[in-house]
């Protein structure tokens, strides 16, 4: 039976190893996140790509802020659970959320 005990081993390696981090794209165009509500993990990256030819910002009220220049990224590492709005500070209409599972 040697050939089902290295299946068995490789099945449990894989399910053990852990999750790599994501990173999810959010799009700024014409003064509007794209998509405005977002889903991750504690771990997983948020970078938001502005085809604005203006400078906006994802800010958390009371929380973090990345500045994102015009026809550039920012990127945020999401260290914490929970929901959270975030806002354009030079554009208050634009909004967006995300949903931070553990």
């Amino acid at each position: 039976m040697r050939g089902g005990l290295l299946p068995a081993a490789l099945a449990l390696a894989l399910v053990a190893s852990p999750a790599l981090a994501a990173t999810i794209e959010v799009t700024i165009d014409k003064l509007v996140f794209s998509p405005p509500s977002v889903q991750a993990k504690v771990g997983d990256a948020i970078e938001w790509m502005n085809k604005d030819v203006f400078a906006h910002t994802a800010t958390v009220k009371g929380g973090w802020e990345v500045m994102i220049p015009p026809k550039s990224k920012g990127k945020v590492t999401l260290k914490q659970a929970g929901a959270v709005d975030y806002f354009c500070r030079f554009h208050p209409n634009m909004k967006g959320h995300l949903e931070v599972s553990p």
